[in-house]
């Protein structure tokens, strides 16, 4: 259930199955986002999305009872917060820097964990934080700026923003067992993918 966050708070990357034997048993659609900032609409977009999914992976700000905008009508941290306890699938969620921890006790700002025979890393992207050398893919939030980048040895992911997206269409990504890709939430297609 979201409520029960999986994987483990360490600056260490797990060591993983590789990719054929982890895929002979684990498979799993992993539905990316970031920066929901509290707001309803958003989540309930979401939760229709993660239905053709295994899990939900956010990656900060998805209450934002720091900052955020109580008087307005779709600002709704309680209800999300409900839902996420009471959700069917696995959640993976680290702090951003505008969710309060007391709200939604019990995670933390980074988190790594295995999925599809590669290690995660998912954290918000501010404060920065040391990336364990031997992580697969990096996913960070914060900057409402969907990104997509493969270096020698990581792939680097923003998901973007559904709820404010800045510099392009609203995005969220998914990761499964062939790629990584970003994808447009008006048309559902990658605006970017990278084949593992």
């Amino acid at each position: 259930m979201f409520g029960q966050t999986q994987g483990t708070h360490q600056q260490t990357a797990p060591v993983c199955p590789d990719p054929v034997t982890f895929s002979l048993f684990f498979l799993m659609k992993l539905l990316i986002t970031a920066d929901i900032h509290g707001n309803l609409s958003t989540w309930l977009t979401i939760q229709a999305l993660v239905e053709h999914s295994d899990a939900l992976v956010v990656a900060g700000d998805l209450f934002d009872t720091r900052y955020g905008s109580f008087c307005h009508p779709d600002f709704n941290p309680e209800a999300i917060r409900q839902d996420v306890k009471t959700a069917a699938k696995p959640m993976y969620y680290v702090y951003g820097n505008c969710d309060e921890p007391a709200f939604f006790p019990g995670q933390t700002h980074t988190l790594t964990f295995c999925a599809n025979g590669r290690s995660l890393f998912v954290h918000h992207g501010f404060p920065r934080v040391p990336v364990p050398s031997d992580t697969d893919i990096v996913i960070q939030g914060h900057t409402h700026v969907w990104s997509l980048e493969k270096t020698d040895t990581q792939i680097h992911m923003n998901p973007g923003s559904i709820t404010r997206p800045k510099k392009g269409p609203a995005t969220y990504g998914i990761f499964d067992e062939t790629s990584v890709s970003i994808r447009s939430l008006d048309t559902g297609l990658p605006l970017m993918t990278v084949n593992l």
